[in-house]
């Protein structure tokens, strides 16, 4: 995914002089002795540096060293504030540690000094940017970290902690989305209307522009959830936006007609972050919630494919109904189908008896409409159950939400 920009973009210098600017508080909260905010800050700084250096890798070599640099002696910096922790805070480790964090932050400044070169190109405009994070995506996977948070609480989390978990999360959602916008801009442009507009296939947004603001949302992300949340809760959105980055966008959807069911993994993870933000760890409910995800994808998924295969099969995409037609994709979505609903019964001793009360009946219909499906692959089956499938999981996770408050 290597994409070449010329100047580096406006996003690119917020990361690249916020990470100088994060790096200097933590040699700052060093010399002041402000142990728990020097560890905080040091977490905010982490990502921004990654991501500036990410982006010069991909996108404007003529930083990299820099960029590389001012990242490498921050991690060297940690690594010797965890031997001082060892040494039980011998001089020569603590000289050791606060020079690296000094050298970080000359190395983070100089960084940022060799971005701020040149006239930044033009922003793309907002709309463009909403866009390429995929409101109507991320809306669903906020309901489902949401539920999460209520279910790991048992009731409602405090309000702050709940609005910075949700708006972290969004920025995970938002900047994997835009970084699937880069990777699939190829294919975006074969596939008809439906995703020829999108703003970097139709030339609105360049590449260099989408990959700086995929990579700014992630790296804001992950220090707002290690800052406001845990380290859990950052380590899984951002391990959520990963898997779907690298190995559902790059990997399984080009190669295999089972990217959907391996890829699903990416979409169930917002129930873990909520979980994680609310508890500070994992346990069944948790996992729970996010094979309901796992499962409820692949029928999801494939009404969608059946709706648009002709465009699939123009880019070359081996979705279900393009590779094994349409008669064994309504097979597949009901016996999916029969398994989800199952589990999401049997998991009701977990998450409750108004939570049990709506898998069974959000379940039965989804069982008719795949089974209906199943009998007659009309296109306007595969879009009933593709819109009712949507506000099936969005309605199951308000369910168990609600179900702590109600009990």
């Amino acid at each position: 995914m290597v994409v070449e920009g010329v100047v580096p973009g406006f996003l690119l210098r917020v990361l690249a002089v916020g990470g100088a600017a994060a790096t200097g508080l933590v040699v700052a909260s060093a010399a002041l002795r402000l142990t728990t905010a020097h560890w905080g800050i040091a977490g905010v700084a982490l990502p921004l540096l990654t991501a500036t250096a990410i982006l010069a890798r991909l996108a404007y070599p003529q930083l990299l060293a820099r960029a590389l640099a001012a990242l490498g002696l921050l991690v060297l910096a940690i690594a010797l504030g965890g031997a001082v922790a060892w040494s039980g805070g011998a001089g020569w480790t603590i000289a050791l540690h606060v020079g690296a964090a000094g050298a970080a932050f000359g190395a983070a400044l100089l960084s940022a000094a060799a971005t701020l070169r040149g006239a930044a190109p033009p922003l793309a405009s907002i709309r463009d940017y909403l866009t390429l994070t995929k409101p109507r995506i991320m809306s669903l996977l906020l309901v489902t970290g949401a539920a999460g948070m209520f279910v790991g609480a048992q009731g409602v989390p405090p309000l702050w902690l709940f609005v910075a978990t949700m708006v972290g999360l969004a920025f995970a959602c938002g900047g994997a989305s835009a970084l699937n916008h880069v990777l699939d801009r190829d294919i975006d442009a074969l596939m008809g209307s439906r995703t020829r507009d999108r703003p970097v296939a139709s030339g609105r947004v360049s590449p260099a522009q989408a990959l700086e603001f995929g990579l700014f949302l992630s790296a804001c992300s992950f220090a707002l959830l290690a800052s406001a949340a845990n380290v859990l809760t950052a380590v899984l959105a951002l391990v959520g936006n990963l898997f779907y980055v690298i190995v559902y966008t790059r990997w399984l959807k080009r190669s295999t007609p089972q990217n959907i069911v391996i890829g699903g993994a990416a979409g169930a993870v917002p129930p873990l972050v909520g979980y994680a933000a609310a508890t500070g760890n994992l346990a069944l409910p948790a996992l729970w919630l996010f094979l309901i995800v796992f499962l409820w994808t692949p029928p999801h998924f494939w009404a969608l494919a059946l709706m648009i295969k002709n465009a699939y099969a123009a880019a070359g995409v081996p979705m279900l109904p393009v590779v094994r037609g349409d008669r064994e994709t309504a097979r597949q979505i009901l016996l999916y189908s029969a398994v989800l609903v199952v589990f999401t019964i049997a998991v009701g001793f977990w998450l409750g008896p108004f939570y049990t009360s709506a898998a069974i009946v959000l379940g039965g219909v989804f069982l008719v409409l795949a089974a209906l499906l199943r009998r007659d692959l009309s296109r306007a089956r595969a879009q009933l159950l593709f819109h009712y499938s949507l506000a099936y999981l969005a309605l199951l996770f308000v369910a168990a939400a609600l179900d702590p408050l109600i009990a």
